[in-house]
Protein backbone atom coordinates (compact mmCIF):
# COMPACT_ATOMS: atom_id res chain seq x y z
CA UNK A 1 0.00 0.00 0.00
CA UNK A 2 1.08 3.53 -0.48
CA UNK A 3 1.82 5.85 1.82
CA UNK A 4 -0.08 9.46 1.08
CA UNK A 5 2.74 11.44 0.90
CA UNK A 6 3.85 8.87 -2.05
CA UNK A 7 1.14 11.02 -4.29
CA UNK A 8 2.48 14.05 -6.63
CA UNK A 9 0.87 17.43 -4.86
CA UNK A 10 -1.97 19.34 -6.90
CA UNK A 11 -0.18 21.56 -9.28
CA UNK A 12 -1.00 25.11 -8.19
CA UNK A 13 -1.74 27.09 -11.47
CA UNK A 14 -5.07 28.73 -10.82
CA UNK A 15 -5.45 29.91 -15.05
CA UNK A 16 -4.90 33.40 -13.72
CA UNK A 17 -1.16 33.31 -15.77
CA UNK A 18 0.27 36.74 -16.06
CA UNK A 19 4.15 37.43 -15.26
CA UNK A 20 5.39 40.01 -12.78
CA UNK A 21 8.29 41.93 -13.45
CA UNK A 22 10.50 39.07 -11.61
CA UNK A 23 8.95 36.70 -13.62
CA UNK A 24 6.58 35.47 -10.94
CA UNK A 25 2.97 34.09 -11.77
CA UNK A 26 0.29 36.53 -9.84
CA UNK A 27 -1.78 33.50 -9.73
CA UNK A 28 -0.25 30.62 -8.18
CA UNK A 29 3.13 32.51 -7.48
CA UNK A 30 5.84 30.42 -9.05
CA UNK A 31 8.61 31.35 -10.94
CA UNK A 32 8.63 30.94 -14.58
CA UNK A 33 11.34 28.05 -13.85
CA UNK A 34 9.52 26.74 -11.51
CA UNK A 35 6.28 26.80 -13.89
CA UNK A 36 8.07 25.05 -16.42
CA UNK A 37 9.71 22.34 -14.49
CA UNK A 38 6.38 21.62 -12.72
CA UNK A 39 5.86 18.42 -14.54
CA UNK A 40 8.86 16.99 -14.82
CA UNK A 41 9.73 17.55 -11.28
CA UNK A 42 9.84 14.77 -8.66
CA UNK A 43 7.59 14.55 -5.57
CA UNK A 44 9.54 16.12 -3.33
CA UNK A 45 10.56 19.16 -5.28
CA UNK A 46 6.85 19.92 -6.18
CA UNK A 47 6.28 19.98 -2.09
CA UNK A 48 9.56 22.31 -2.52
CA UNK A 49 8.05 24.56 -4.92
CA UNK A 50 4.60 24.60 -3.02
CA UNK A 51 6.46 25.73 -0.10
CA UNK A 52 8.20 28.89 -2.07
CA UNK A 53 5.17 29.48 -2.98
CA UNK A 54 3.10 30.01 -0.26
CA UNK A 55 5.87 31.73 1.03
CA UNK A 56 5.64 34.28 -2.06
CA UNK A 57 2.21 34.39 -1.33
CA UNK A 58 2.27 35.52 2.53
CA UNK A 59 4.89 37.97 1.52
CA UNK A 60 2.85 39.72 -0.98
CA UNK A 61 0.04 40.35 1.21
CA UNK A 62 2.19 41.97 3.75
Amino acid sequence: MRDDNEFYPKNPCVRCCCLDSRDICIGCFRSLEEILEWHSASISRQKKILATCQARKAAAKK
